[in-house]
C-alpha cells in the first residue's frame, strides 16, 4: 500500500468518525422524545436503555479520537438528520394513533441500520489502519447496535405491529 492510500484511508476514517459522533449526539437528543411518545412500556424501556448505551458509544468514540490524536468534534451528518426528521414526522402524523409505536419502531430501526453500516465500516478501516484497540471499541458498539436492532424487531413482531393493525 502506498503512503497516499494510507493517508486517504486515514482521512476517510477520521471524517467518518466525526460523522458518527455527530449522529450519536443527535440520537441522544431524539431517544427521550421517542420514549415519551411511545405508548408501549417495552418500547419506552428499550428507548431509554438505548439512550444510556448511546452515551457509552459517545465515550468510546471520544477514546478513539484520543487514540488517533484528533479532537473529538462531530461534523453535520445529513443522513442522520433526515432519519431523525422522519421520526419526528411519524410522531406528529401518528400521535395518539395505534400505529404510532410501529412507526417509532421503524424509525428507530432506520437509525440502527445506519449505525450498523457506519460502525461496520469504521471497524474494518480501523483494522486496515492497524488501530487494533479502536477496532475493538468499534466492534463493541457494532455488536450493541445489532442487539438493539434485534430487540426492536422482536418488539415489532411480538406486539407493536399487531396493535397498529
Amino acid at each position: 500500500m502506498t503512503m497516499a492510500k494510507a493517508q486517504n484511508l486515514e482521512m476517510l476514517f477520521h471524517e467518518t468518525l466525526k460523522d458518527i459522533l455527530y449522529a450519536e449526539k443527535q440520537i441522544l437528543k431524539a431517544l427521550p422524545k421517542m420514549a415519551r411518545s411511545a405508548s408501549s412500556n417495552e418500547l419506552k424501556q428499550a428507548f431509554f436503555a438505548h439512550r444510556d448505551e448511546t452515551e457509552t458509544h459517545v465515550e468510546r468514540l471520544q477514546q478513539i479520537f484520543e487514540m488517533i490524536d484528533k479532537p473529538a468534534r462531530g461534523k453535520t451528518c445529513d443522513a442522520i438528520l433526515g432519519i431523525v426528521e422522519e421520526g419526528k414526522e411519524v410522531m406528529e402524523e401518528f400521535a395518539a394513533s395505534p400505529a404510532l409505536d410501529a412507526g417509532l419502531t421503524a424509525s428507530a430501526q432506520a437509525v440502527e441500520h445506519y449505525e450498523i453500516a457506519r460502525y461496520g465500516t469504521l471497524k474494518t478501516w480501523a483494522g486496515q489502519l492497524g488501530l487494533k484497540d479502536a477496532a475493538k471499541l468499534l466492534d463493541q458498539t457494532l455488536q450493541e447496535e445489532i442487539k438493539t436492532d434485534k430487540l426492536l424487531t422482536q418488539l415489532a413482531e411480538q406486539s407493536v405491529n399487531a396493535k397498529a393493525a
